[in-house]
């Protein structure tokens, strides 16, 4: 994870901060330009979402969402 974060750091997409409530801890926050990154990339996300769902009709995507929602159920109990 550590290098990682050190990548992305020497891109400018995110900074280190001193974390106030554990002084052996870091905190990792983006920068401006970690956010616009990251809303280019979930822009171009949505995008093929609308492409491959646009050809289910609605009855389609709702059974879709609901076996989704089925699939991932087990995963929202899970610590931590």
């Amino acid at each position: 994870m550590t290098n990682r974060i050190d990548r992305l750091t020497k891109k400018n997409l995110v900074e280190r901060l001193p974390d106030p409530s554990d002084r052996r801890g870091v905190l990792v926050r983006l920068t401006a330009e970690g956010r616009d990154k990251a809303d280019q990339s979930l822009a171009g996300l949505l995008a093929q979402e609308r492409a491959i769902l646009g050809e289910l009709s609605r009855q389609q995507r709702a059974e879709l969402a609901s076996l989704l929602r089925q699939l991932t159920a087990p995963f929202d109990n899970v610590p931590g």
